[in-house]
């Protein structure tokens, strides 16, 4: 049985890493979040003591290491720009470290977190559930046995709708969350580069508050991508369903269904990683590489190939006067 503890402990996908962490056999014994909005804890671990206060946590896990309680993993479910600071603690406290994504917002971060790697002996882990989807594995396979010469034309597109409390938390600010593409993109980007190759051209067509649209050219695909939190994006049958989400991934014109599986891919993820088969930091490095040229690039608009779904209407910012 491995101690754990979690950073992050009132964020939305918090609940899967405890629900991980009690399923692969484990315990959590210290969680941290500066809200206090967790009795979610109680469902998977009533025992584990919490703090709202980071020194508070950090003199809690020392203290624990003293008592022969040494924790083994730090799992983190902070918001984004906070992770490299977080996964730094992990690491310093002789932890290996599970992280969600993004991984980090800039590239460069990971160079500095190998060389805390190499200073404490300890790993980071970062969540890429998608490759270990059923139907992602598949598509994998399935490319892989193909032609070798095929270049395949593939259209990704996920709207998932928010409301205006999106635009004042963090992940509203890009300097905290890295934007749309980062914030909801990073984890398809990831899957795209593991089945079709390394991105050899990189175009942004639309980049604003509420959606981002672009154009990749893979070694073995033509990427045209569209992401959103605006439920005004959806396309008309789903909005007369009354449905707030939409996901979609056609290759060659044809669907490739990943829609259902989603709730039990943490558990999946901690599984692969306590059998020592777990994502590193050079695993992360493709998507933190294409999230961060995304958010500085100059969106050329509606030129060229673009996903279908870019031409909705584009609206102001909520809070804008």
């Amino acid at each position: 049985m491995k101690n754990f503890a979690l950073i992050g402990a009132a964020g939305y996908i918090a609940p899967r890493h405890m629900k991980a962490i009690k399923d692969t056999g484990n315990q959590l014994l210290a969680a941290y979040d500066k809200f206090d909005s967790v009795g979610v804890i109680d469902s998977h671990f009533p025992d584990a003591d919490f703090f709202t206060e980071f020194e508070r946590f950090d003199r809690h896990i020392e203290k624990l290491k003293r008592g022969g309680n040494k924790i083994d993993f730090v799992s983190i479910c902070s918001p984004n720009y906070l992770h490299d600071a977080h996964i730094r603690f992990g690491l310093r406290v002789g932890a290996d470290v599970i992280c969600e994504k993004p991984l980090v917002l800039n590239p460069w971060n990971i160079d500095g977190l190998r060389e805390v790697e190499r200073e404490h002996g300890r790993k980071v882990f970062n969540i890429l559930q998608l490759r270990l989807h059923p139907s992602i594995i598949a598509l994998k396979r399935k490319v892989a046995e193909g032609p070798k010469e095929k270049i395949y034309d593939i259209d990704l597109a996920y709207i998932t709708s928010r409301g205006h409390w999106y635009y004042a938390s963090w992940k509203g600010d890009i300097t905290k969350s890295g934007g749309i593409a980062t914030n909801i993109g990073v984890h398809f980007y990831d899957m795209l580069t593991w089945i079709f190759g390394d991105v050899k051209e990189n175009i942004v067509h639309i980049n604003t508050h509420d959606r981002a649209a672009g154009y990749f050219q893979l070694e073995r695909a033509r990427v045209r991508w569209f992401l959103s939190i605006n439920a005004d994006t959806l396309p008309d049958y789903v909005k007369a369903k009354g449905g707030r989400t939409y996901r979609s991934l056609t290759m060659e014109g044809e669907e490739i269904e990943f829609s259902d599986g989603f709730t039990e891919l943490h558990t999946h993820s901690y599984q692969h990683i306590l059998s020592g088969e777990g994502f590193g930091l050079e695993e992360a490095r493709k998507s933190i590489q294409i999230v961060h040229d995304i958010r500085h690039m100059e969106p050329i608009g509606l030129n060229g190939d673009f996903h279908p779904l870019s031409t909705g209407k584009l609206n102001k910012h909520p809070f804008d006067k």
